[in-house]
């Protein structure tokens, strides 16, 4: 089986997007040809990979996702590392951080710092677009954070992690909770400012975890207001809340470049 680089970028992209006149309009194609080229996938591989009403992978097509994703970044890094060494070495440094790595960057950087979403960070570092990257998640003790090919990291920093919670929370005066005690609790969206809530439901293997309020922003000082003012709970990383005790996870800060 001999898959073409250029159709997974066309399948990851429709995918994202949830539309095939969307991954058309960004990949510079007409929407026939991202059709095509989606045909083309599916007749290669010999099944259907995308639902077309709505535009949604397929569970064969969600494997494809899981391969595809760290094989494209692969080949990203593999480009950017080419050409770096062909280059003389750059006159600054460019460095990007996620939201909740980037005190720990700050700590490190000398000038500019641009501050991204997670998946940014690694895709820039892999594609050269950022010389030094920033990185956060949350992890088993013993695990690393789950980063593509290509890409060589090591740890920063890593922090307990804690349950945010309102002054007068029944909970509020614990020394400690567990977290399937609350999958059925009201939680804030704040996915660059607080572990994600997906985060969370694949650290109990559980559904729930319903936001009551999203926040999009990146600063904890917001997302702290949103929190006293009863808006929902939020997982963070520091001492200032309740311990999390089970599952036994840390937020890990990792330095991402390039070989």
């Amino acid at each position: 089986m001999h898959v073409d680089p250029h159709l997974l970028k066309t399948f990851t992209t429709v995918v994202r997007l949830g539309s095939f006149s969307a991954a058309a309009a960004e990949l510079g194609y007409t929407q026939s040809a991202v059709s095509q080229h989606i045909a083309a996938l599916e007749h290669d591989l010999g099944v259907a990979l995308l639902s077309r009403r709505p535009v949604a992978p397929t569970g064969a097509g969600e494997r494809l996702l899981d391969h595809a994703t760290p094989l494209l970044l692969r080949l990203d890094a593999a480009r950017a590392d080419v050409r770096r060494a062909a280059a003389p070495p750059p006159e600054r440094v460019v460095v990007a951080a996620s939201p909740l790595a980037s005190s720990a960057a700050a700590a490190e950087v000398r000038g500019a710092l641009h501050v991204v979403a997670r998946a940014e960070v690694v895709a820039g570092v892999a594609t050269g677009e950022f010389d030094v990257g920033f990185v956060d998640g949350v992890v088993a003790r013993s695990d690393p954070l789950h980063l593509p090919v290509g890409v060589k990291a090591s740890v920063v920093a890593e922090h307990p992690l804690v349950v945010a919670l309102p002054p007068g929370h029944p909970l509020a005066r614990r020394k400690g909770l567990r977290l399937d005690d609350l999958v059925d609790a009201r939680w804030i969206d704040a996915p660059d400012a607080a572990v994600p809530l997906e985060d969370l439901r694949k650290a109990v293997g559980a559904t729930g975890f319903r936001a009551a309020t999203a926040y999009r922003g990146t600063d904890t000082a917001t997302l702290r207001a949103l929190v006293a003012a009863g808006h929902g709970l939020a997982v963070l990383p520091g001492a200032d809340g309740v311990p999390l005790l089970t599952p036994n996870l840390v937020h890990r800060v990792e330095r991402l470049h390039l070989g």
